[in-house]
């Protein structure tokens, strides 16, 4: 006899058929999708698509690469750091006492040298390191609502510490992307002409249209407590104001460049300009870096090598490729098997189709 509650086995180990009832099997229903006999592209890699196929990537994208590296090296720019030169030497260590020191003068002046002739518009751009914008709670530390229109003004609920002030009244942009605002300022001049720069479309016109209120104006912004960085005309509303607009687009890496406008007169070769900085912004607590940045632009936009040499490495290696290929079939030939007898090809009855 067999314990209770045991199954019956078969001398072979498999259970007793009479226990399993009829109609349990949970094998699917036929059909060719299950079964994957559907018709389908499955081609066959011989040696010539192989050659064929890396020779024409490398065809492709060398001449791309070639290209992109070219219009990379016609941009003229001219990166100046001027954090580290721009403290009067008592304050030498003392960055932030600097900063915070109200009797300070801030003002520096630099002179910089064209090195090629720059057409314009010429763009400006200040460029920050060692500044993490994309730091969890400062990237939500924000009112998207707030900002797009008044009726959002108390909605200040995620601008925490920067939300209200002392008596409870909103900031309005509250949050510490808005307070960390850059307030840098320069000011260029070309053999003692002033040349103005233009702030006009510097951000993106979908920020500016949809994502900042045309109703809604600054409000008890960088009035109480710790003053963060630049403050705001409450007469214009955020819409208008493109400096903050820019800025209020986060950066994703540590080391990144702002629009800050735009020079539309064209720079000789070796003129002297000259800039009148205003160094307020403070970097030196986090041992950040701080640069001015003038550039043109070419039809892939600003300097940077990476693409063109992106391509050229992927063209190079697939032209390698297939030239040890051509070379390996020549040398070493292997010939073929019949493709008649690949599984796809064989009936479900083992016949060849």
């Amino acid at each position: 006899m067999t314990p209770k509650g045991s199954n019956r086995r078969s001398s072979d180990g498999a259970s007793d058929s009479s226990s399993v009832p009829r109609g349990a099997s949970k094998k699917p229903r036929y059909s060719r999708f299950t079964q994957q006999e559907l018709p389908a592209c499955k081609p066959i890699l011989t040696p010539f698509w192989v050659i064929a196929t890396f020779s024409v990537i490398g065809a492709i994208f060398i001449p791309i690469g070639l290209a992109s590296l070219f219009a990379s090296q016609r941009v003229v720019e001219i990166v100046d750091r001027y954090d580290d030169n721009c403290i009067p030497k008592e304050f030498i260590g003392d960055g932030r006492g600097f900063i915070q020191n109200r009797e300070a003068n801030k003002t520096c002046t630099r002179s910089l040298t064209v090195p090629k002739h720059m057409k314009s518009p010429i763009y400006i751009y200040y460029q920050l390191d060692n500044f993490y914008q994309n730091h969890r709670r400062y990237v939500k530390s924000r009112s998207d609502k707030q900002l797009r229109s008044k009726a959002g003004e108390k909605d200040t609920g995620s601008c925490v510490p920067e939300g209200t002030t002392s008596d409870g009244s909103p900031i309005v942009p509250c949050g510490l992307i808005a307070w960390s605002l850059f307030n840098d300022t320069y000011k260029f001049s070309l053999n003692s002409k002033v040349l103005d720069v233009n702030k006009k479309n510097i951000a993106w016109k979908s920020d500016k249209d949809h994502k900042f209120g045309k109703d809604v104006y600054p409000k008890n912004f960088q009035r109480d407590g710790l003053i963060g960085g630049s403050k705001l005309n409450a007469s214009i509303p955020l819409s208008e104001q493109e400096d903050l607009i820019v800025w209020m687009r986060t950066a994703a890496l540590p080391t990144f460049r702002k629009l800050y406008g735009k020079i539309e007169v064209d720079l000789e070769a070796n003129s002297k300009l000259s800039v009148v900085i205003q160094n307020n912004y403070n970097t030196y607590i986090f041992n950040g870096k701080k640069k001015l940045v003038l550039s043109t632009t070419s039809w892939i936009g600003g300097k940077n090598d990476f693409l063109g040499i992106a391509y050229l490495t992927v063209g190079g290696l697939c032209l390698f490729l297939s030239i040890s290929f051509i070379i390996l079939y020549i040398v070493r030939p292997r010939p073929l098997g019949d493709p008649s007898y690949l599984s796809w090809n064989i009936n479900p009855a083992g016949h060849v189709n």
